[in-house]
């Protein structure tokens, strides 16, 4: 199972390297269907996941090639440290089965868009 965690792992970091996305969109389905994890489960696991190897690895590459507008990131770090705070407050209240569909209606609102405008 360990090797499972390794490569479900890896997957997520070539996505989230090469596309510049969120691990999280690999990371939470494959928790939640595969492994068996509830909604809650799979986005605390994969919040803990993703924060050494992005920060430390994703980002300084990002920047050491000068593709981090720095001034940007740190106002919207702020902004994103606090909704966060707040989102994951409030969804611990929200029935795991309301947040993956939530989940589940991002995930094809975005891929809408992205395919098609």
């Amino acid at each position: 199972m360990q090797i499972l965690y390794l490569v479900l792992g890896l997957v997520a970091g070539l996505f989230s390297g090469f596309l510049g996305i969120g691990g999280g969109i690999v990371l939470i389905p494959s928790l939640v269907y595969f492994l068996g994890m509830t909604q809650h489960q799979a986005q605390g696991t994969t919040l803990a996941i993703m924060l050494p190897p992005v920060f430390f690895f994703a980002v300084w590459k990002y920047y050491s090639s000068g593709n981090v507008n720095v001034p940007i990131a740190i106002l919207a770090s702020i902004g994103l440290t606090l909704g966060a705070y707040i989102g994951s407050s409030l969804v611990m209240n929200v029935p795991d089965l309301v947040l993956k569909r939530i989940f589940g209606c991002l995930l094809i609102l975005v891929g809408v868009k992205m395919v098609f405008f």
